[in-house]
Parts: C-alpha cells; structure tokens; sequence
C-alpha cells in the first residue's frame, strides 16, 4: 500500500486541527470533543455524549506540497435496529478552499441502538484508512473534514511531502451552538451542514456546537461558549426543548437570561445572533414529548410524532410558537440594553412554503438541498446588508 510514496509520518496535534474545543488522548490516538471536559463531567446523558463527540465542523487544516495524504482512523458507526442502514460516514478534502475528494473509512467500532427498548450495544472494530492522491503539485492549504455524525477517532497523518500548520488567515470566528438541524442531521457530508455552508459563504472560521438532541439551554454548554475566543456568536434553540418536554414555560424564560447573562460575561460586545426553531409542523402548536413512530419504524422508515396535548399550552408546555414569541420579546427586552443582541425568526431560513417545496422527510429533519438552502438564507440574512454578522457589526 506503501510502495509508491515515501510517507513521512505527522503526530496530530492541536495546532493541526480546527473546530474542537477538547482533544482526549485515547488507546488508539485522539478523539475531538466539542465540548470541553469540565463541562462533560457535569452530565451524563448518553445522546449528548455521542452528539458532541461526533466532530461536526471538526477538519484537520495543514499546508503542504504533498501529492498523496492518508489518514488512519476509528469510526464509530450507528446502527438502529428495525431502520435502514446508514451510510458510512463522509470525509471532505478540501484543497485551497475548493472540494477535491470525498471518501468513507470501513470498518471501526459499532453502536448498536434499539429504539423500542432504549438498550444499546458496543462491538469494537478495526482501525481503518483514508487515502486521498493526485493532489495537485505545488504548495497547497489541505483541509479534511471529519464525518458530522461519525465518531472519529484520529490515529495517524501520513503524507509524501512535509506539513506544517496552517498560518492564521486573519478570518473571523463564527461560534454557533444549536440542534441536530445545526449539527448536520441528513446532511450528505461535512461541509454541507448549514451552518458549514454558511460559514463558507461568509469568509468566516466556524466552531459548530450543534449537539444533536442536547440544544437545551445547559448552563455547562454556555460556559464553555463564554470561554471560547469568537467574532461572532449564534444560538439557534427551541426545537429541543419542545421534543424532549425538557421544561415549562416559566423555567424557559430565565434559563434563557442565564444563558445568554453567561455568554455576555465572556463576550460582552460580540455581535450575539439568537435564532428561533426553524418550522416543524409536528410541534408548532403541539408540545412534546417527541416520540419515534413505530408504525413507520416497523415498515423499515425512520419518523418523529408530537405524542403532547395543545391544550397543556396553558399550562406552560412549550411549543415552537411559543418559543418564537418569548426569544423574540426576551432579545427585544434586552437589546435596549445590549445593542448587539439580535433575534432571527428561525422560519425566514425555512418556513410554509419552503416545507411545500421540501417537506422535512422524518416530519424533524432537514434533507440535504434544505441544509443548502437554509445556510445559503443563513448567510444572506447574517453576512450581508444589515445582518447581525457584517463586518460593521463588529
């Protein structure tokens, strides 16, 4: 496999990665977390420990006049019993901005998850390889993206050139924290996530805390976005709260002073972007719980039900409607105070005729021209004009 180039062997280290707020040195190499220790130490809720080592936005970013790169890793693959398989993660290759190369790594350990029971089942695997080659000649800015929904552990960087980090392009930092719709679900790679999309068309660096399942106003995921140097701060959250009945509108309203209160104490001028859901016809008028429909499930297909009761709305449960309308009254409350607060209605980026046109496949989550379209809206109403992110902003 090795014959053709004289492979020179690179250790990663941080200086070679973006996008991870966390290494953790593992039995096989290292794993990138987007959330930092401190704060995986206080919770131990599994959906967000899979989420958020999962390296949404997470690349490996080097310069080199190398021709042939390869890369050992060990995934972890998904597999839900009852549902289709899924596919393998995507790695992206990025040359000098522009995408060159896709591929997938076989192999890795295996997650197997039952729905109807909750039980899950861990088989370990073998360490596998990517290779990318005929990169053009010449020095050249490398990028691999890791999977979006893919643990990825990273075990050995070889290439037929010397590597040496990338230098400081003088780009904003754009930190975003959201759902499994910022993470990348039913996205088709890594850089075509929305919020990856976005930040292209933005000229922007992106660190995305999209955490599948865990966009839950936890007060651990603020302190470590307080603590994590940005230009640019987003927080796109609702859907979350409402599909897991996590709480009732009078907690809702002061977790989210506290968390938008912790942010501020580490980013007290930073243009700060808060977004509301994106339209989910399930739950804009019906509370969660959100469940699995298990008669989809039993004919082999993937798809999310409201099991709650509108009329609990006076009681407080939370659905999308009243989300929307309590973040914009809290962003316009304090913005007299904070004049570089801004609120977005989540359904300027997908709305009724946007779902006309592109219905959500599993009645949650975006498929991957939405993804596109949502970033392309993204950046349009955020980097240009009067957007929250335009370089008057700052």
């Amino acid at each position: 496999m090795h014959t053709k180039h004289n492979w020179i062997t690179t250790p990663i280290t941080a200086d070679l990665l973006r996008g991870a707020l966390d290494l953790e040195r593992t039995a096989h190499g290292l794993l990138p977390h987007r959330l930092p220790a401190r704060a995986r130490a206080q919770c131990a809720d599994g959906q967000l420990a899979m989420a958020e080592a999962q390296p949404s936005g997470v690349r490996l970013v080097f310069r080199t006049r190398a021709t042939a790169v390869e890369l050992d890793t060990l995934p972890t693959k998904r597999v839900y019993v009852g549902a289709p398989p899924r596919p393998d993660g995507v790695y992206d290759l990025l040359v000098d901005g522009r995408l060159t190369g896709q591929a997938s790594v076989k192999g890795g350990n295996t997650l197997t998850i039952d729905l109807t029971t909750g039980t899950t089942e861990n088989r370990p695997g073998p360490v596998g390889t990517l290779s990318f080659t005929d990169l053009s000649e010449g020095v050249k800015d490398v990028e691999i993206w890791l999977p979006h929904n893919e643990t990825t552990e990273l075990v050995a960087l070889r290439t037929d050139a010397p590597v040496e980090p990338l230098p400081d392009r003088g780009r904003r930092v754009w930190l975003h924290h959201g759902s499994s719709i910022s993470h990348g679900s039913d996205a088709t790679g890594p850089t075509t996530t929305w919020p990856a999309l976005a930040a292209s068309l933005g000229d922007v660096e992106l660190i995305n805390l999209g955490l599948a399942g865990s966009a839950l106003l936890d007060p651990f995921t603020a302190r470590a976005m307080r603590d994590t140097p940005a230009d640019l701060i987003s927080l796109k959250m609702g859907i979350n709260l409402v599909n897991i009945d996590l709480m009732r509108l009078r907690a809702f309203t002061p977790a989210v002073h506290g968390f938008l209160d912790t942010i501020r104490e580490g980013h007290p001028t930073t243009p700060l972007l808060v977004v509301s859901p994106i339209l989910c016809p399930i739950h804009e008028d019906t509370p969660g719980p959100g469940a699995f429909d298990f008669s989809a499930l039993s004919e082999g297909k993937l798809r999310f039900q409201a099991t709650g009761d509108p009329a609990e709305r006076a009681a407080g449960k939370l659905t999308l409607n009243v989300i929307r309308e309590e973040l914009s009254r809290i962003v316009e409350q304090r913005a007299a105070d904070d004049p570089h607060l801004h609120y977005l209605d989540g359904r300027a980026l997908y709305g009724e005729a946007d779902f006309a046109e592109l219905p959500l496949p599993d009645e949650l989550h975006p498929d991957a021209a939405t993804h596109r379209r949502i970033g392309e809206r993204f950046a349009g109403l955020a980097f240009t004009a009067n957007g929250a992110f335009t370089e008057d902003s700052v």
